[in-house]
């Protein structure tokens, strides 16, 4: 049950592709070199997945097989009762995001050996604050963070995370676990311990009677149930080619690509403004309604908008469109922070990214509605702005001038099947 972009990043790092420079499309001998090496390996890779409750690639395409859960809950009495055995110089910990000191030790660890792309220029670093919000949702249980120590320093040097969720596929909503921060110090990469870790987080989310889950990887695993791509739009089109994100288009100068790049200096939309406590009832109707179409999306209900959409200065911004004349809220946008480290740049240290999160039209066209969330963006001092294909994004990309990222990102369901891969536009589900 890996967020794997991370259990795979417990060995090499691979993109997220999120943090994807732009190399144009020319395949680089090292890529190629890189995709033969991983399939060779994949074999390896896959035993352990082989031995899991997930979509197997033989399966593939047999209509036979009925959606809903792959095995059947066992019982409680029969989950095992003491976690699994780490390799002897480690020991487990339960990490309590509420203690400054424990956020501090988990944030230095993800901002030294989380994921970084393929090229080792950019690496995410989440902050403490960001870190709190997206562990800490309602109904989160503290048992689901899970650390590594080495025991004789105390050191943490690997880390796990579980959060509960209601997600609804076609008819049916189902509380999971959604998996996300597998991270596993550089130095032991070679020790075995992500498929220990996604083991006792699996038995942790059992002991509490949850028998399915969600995570994302940047690698193909047994076996997505949709694969999305990752767009960019320039907001700072100058640092991000001085950093080495993106470069200058054939024929194309600093000027014309920063002309080209401009946004207006105020947003259009009557009527838009930051949300507030007291919309958070109407957003979620608008919410609730608009993921109603998607095969896979999440059951929102007010707490949960209240915890994941109102705005938390350097966490999530979310603005709505209220109706001057009716005063009825017509449509929403949110986007969540998520800072790069940039490694091995004199000029620069941090890259300031903005990702895409819930996005509701009703009234305003949704071209519109997504520039004034990059004007506001802009105005914020992000240097670019993240989308994946997903829901209905996919309307809006090339006229908002996003340009595609150099890599893919896989969603996978644990103990799940559907019948087939979804689009990327069937799936209403965005995981940080």
């Amino acid at each position: 049950m890996a967020d794997d972009t991370k259990a795979t990043e417990g060995h090499n790092s691979s993109s997220n592709n999120t943090l994807c420079p732009a190399n144009g499309n020319e395949v680089s001998i090292d890529s190629l070199a890189r995709q033969v090496q991983e399939s060779l390996s994949l074999a390896k890779r896959h035993k352990f997945w082989e031995t899991q409750p997930v979509g197997q690639f033989k399966d593939l395409g047999d209509a036979s097989l009925p959606e809903g859960p792959i095995e059947p809950p066992t019982p409680l009495s029969e989950v095992k009762q003491e976690p699994y055995n780490l390799p002897s110089p480690y020991e487990w910990t339960t990490c309590d995001m509420d203690l400054e000191e424990m956020c501090n030790e988990v944030y230095v660890l993800l901002t030294n050996n989380y994921v970084e792309d393929d090229e080792n220029m950019f690496r995410f670093n989440y902050s403490k604050e960001f870190l709190r919000w997206a562990l800490r949702p309602p109904g989160f249980y503290r048992s689901w963070h899970i650390g590594v120590r080495v025991k004789t320093s105390k050191k943490l040097v690997a880390f796990i995370t579980g959060v509960p969720a209601r997600i609804r596929a076609r008819d049916t909503v189902v509380t999971m676990a959604e998996i996300n921060f597998l991270c596993v110090h550089k130095k032991l990469r070679s020790k075995r311990l992500a498929p220990v870790m996604i083991k006792e987080v699996t038995r942790r989310v059992h002991m509490e009677n949850i028998w399915q889950a969600a995570y994302t990887a940047g690698v193909v695993l047994p076996t997505p149930i949709s694969t999305c791509q990752y767009w960019h739009r320039s907001l700072n089109p100058k640092k991000l080619i001085d950093v080495g994100f993106s470069r200058l288009g054939a024929r194309m100068t600093m000027s014309r690509t920063i002309k080209l790049y401009k946004l207006p200096d105020q947003t259009v939309t009557p009527g838009f403004r930051k949300m507030e406590p007291h919309d958070v009832p109407a957003v979620t109707r608008l919410l609730r309604n608009y993921l109603k179409q998607f095969v896979v999306a999440p059951d929102f209900d007010e707490n949960d908008v209240e915890h994941w959409l109102l705005p938390k200065e350097g966490v999530i911004d979310s603005y709505l469109v209220e109706s001057p004349e009716t005063h009825e809220i017509t449509d929403f946008c949110s986007f969540y922070t998520l800072p790069s480290s940039i490694l091995g740049n004199q000029n620069h240290s941090t890259l300031k990214a903005a990702y895409s999160y819930y996005n509701v039209s009703t009234k305003t066209p949704l071209i519109q509605l997504m520039n004034d969330a990059l004007i506001v963006a802009k105005q914020k001092d992000f240097d670019v702005f993240n989308a994946l294909d997903v829901m209905q994004n996919e309307s809006f990309l090339k006229e908002l001038k996003f340009g595609p990222g150099d890599g893919k990102l896989h969603y996978y369901l644990y103990n799940y099947r559907l019948k087939h891969v979804l689009r990327a536009s069937e799936l209403g589900l965005v995981l940080l």
